[in-house]
């Protein structure tokens, strides 16, 4: 199973490629430096300067690279354009080096009536806005009447100078090995994996990793607002992105005008605490699963057959297809993808039987989801870049024995995944640059209203992540909303009264009233 961070995918992100390896698989045989948080006075360090008399040279997209997230395999359409902007690596030294951020955009279909950009995050860390912008263009089409729809590929990522840490063989392996150790020795064994991960990316990618946390990020956004010519940012983020349009609003909090926040991430949890409650929520959204099942099937799998299924395959692996085996930590991470949405509990269903019969393709795939395995081998920069976000951000380094004390109570909030979470808190052991923070500084007096809408039945970011950002935020500003539904997200989800309540703030300015509920 990848690494554990604030969202352990993006919002839906993948379907796509899910979709096709799993048409794959059943018709073949064989988830730390940066600088210094800004003053919050909405001009933090570099960014004016950063902008100068700087011009996008917008151009049809180009098809994606092998292993690019993606699923489609094809450049987007005709009505998108591609642009690489230039930003300080290091803002403390904004004539210094600098990175190339990959945009997207297709304009507004409306321009009689334009607002302007919005910019969007899908989450991850690590989730490319390049490949999942065009991909899901159709859920936002409203949205693109009155604005550009903008995204990007954040530094570390994908076209951004994405995080590079091992070859593709090498992932293959890393991936499929037991993350759950029970003796002292395979302690020993995961903590010199997660070294030797943490040694690929410092010899592949080491100059870059000081320079990728949140903090930048947002820098890179209000650089790209000035570049795009916009007076007020306008922001749609997911998952993680929710926790970038916080730091965003934090430091330039005069420069915010629309901004939704959507699967929240909790800004107040440390490490441990938001990978027990992402525990916790996967947990939720297993039994949510489960008990919506029993209503149309008859081969309905139990938690307890699950968890027999996963102890055996630590032992004995089953074939994958392609000369691959479907082990324990692979299982695993295709069972947490499964529960993303409610459109993957076929699969999961399915997946977990066969699984019991032998046949280990389905849940393959979509543990190949997860961690960023296209249907050719091929990784995208995902997992590595989650890392490294997460690392650049958060100041923790645990030890075996700090985890090995938690375990139990990561059982206690799940049975099926509270020791993979425990463990993937190792994630950062021996990385070779240090975390800015204990937590991020989200609070944003003086912004715009900022709408936070959380969702009951979310595994990732768990419903009180939404309470918690909206207090964070502070008075006047966090206005909270909640979708009472299943998976990941709340917009995407297809619910009429959400999507309503969404458009008509972002399109029209007006904020819905404060703890609204729809279902």
């Amino acid at each position: 199973m990848g690494p554990v961070s604030r969202s352990v995918r993006a919002a839906g992100a993948l379907l796509a490629t899910v979709v096709l390896l799993l048409a794959t698989a059943t018709s073949c045989d064989g988830g730390i430096g940066g600088n210094a948080p800004g003053t919050g006075t909405g001009v933090a360090a570099g960014t004016d300067t950063a902008a100068g008399g700087q011009k996008l040279d917008w151009k049809r997209c180009p098809a994606p690279s092998p292993g690019e997230d993606s699923g489609a395999g094809r450049p987007p359409g005709d009505e998108w354009e591609c642009a690489t902007l230039r930003a300080p690596l290091d803002y403390a030294h904004p004539d210094g080096d600098s990175i190339g951020i990959a945009m997207i955009r297709a304009k507004a279909t409306d321009p009689a009536h334009r607002i302007g950009s919005l910019i969007f995050n899908f989450g991850g860390p690590g989730g490319s806005g390049i490949t999942t912008l065009p991909a899901f263009a159709d859920d936002y089409r409203t949205l693109r009447t009155r604005y550009d729809l903008v995204s990007f590929d954040p530094r570390g990522v994908g076209r951004s100078s994405g995080v590079t840490c091992l070859g593709d063989k090498e992932l293959d392996a890393y991936y499929a090995a037991d993350a759950t150790p029970a003796t002292k020795e395979e302690e020993k064994a995961l903590v010199e994996r997660v070294e030797q991960y943490a040694a690929g990316c410092s010899k592949n990618s080491g100059k870059i990793l000081p320079h990728v946390g949140t903090t930048n990020a947002a820098r890179d956004m209000d650089l790209m607002r000035q570049v795009l010519g916009d007076a007020k940012l306008h922001y749609f983020g997911v998952s993680y992105g929710t926790e970038l349009g916080g730091v965003y609003a934090h430091l330039f909090p005069k420069n915010v005008g629309r901004a939704l926040l959507d699967a929240v991430v909790d800004p107040s949890s440390d490490p441990v605490q938001s990978a027990l409650a992402q525990a916790s929520g996967f947990q939720l959204a297993l039994g949510n699963y489960m008990a919506a099942c029993v209503k149309t099937s008859d081969n309905c799998p139990t938690e307890q057959q699950i968890g027999d299924l996963l102890n055996r395959l630590q032992k004995n692996p089953v074939p994958g297809g392609g000369g691959r085996d479907l082990t324990q930590s692979l299982a695993t991470s295709g069972i947490a993808q499964s529960l993303y949405s409610r459109d993957f509990w076929d699969y999961l269903t399915e997946g977990v039987e066969d699984a019991e019969n032998g046949d280990g393709k389905i849940l393959l795939a979509l543990g190949d989801s997860m961690n960023g395995r296209a249907q050719d081998g091929k990784y995208s920069s995902l997992q590595a870049s989650l890392n490294a976000i997460t690392c650049a951000d958060f100041a923790q380094r645990y030890t075996a024995a700090e985890i090995e004390g938690k375990v139990p109570e990561f059982r206690r909030a799940s049975s099926v995944f509270g020791e993979f979470m425990a463990w993937s808190l190792l994630q950062c052991t021996g990385w070779p640059a240090k975390g800015e923070w204990q937590t991020p500084d989200v609070s944003a007096k003086g912004s715009a209203p900022v709408l936070v809408v959380g969702n009951t039945g979310d595994p990732a970011t768990p419903y009180e992540g939404a309470h918690k950002m909206a207090q964070e935020l502070g008075p006047g500003v966090g206005v909270e909303m909640t979708y009472r539904g299943e998976g990941h997200g709340a917009y995407d989800s297809g619910n009429a009264c959400v999507k309503t309540a969404v458009d008509a703030y972002l399109l029209e300015g007006t904020v819905p009233d404060a703890h609204k509920i729809c279902s």
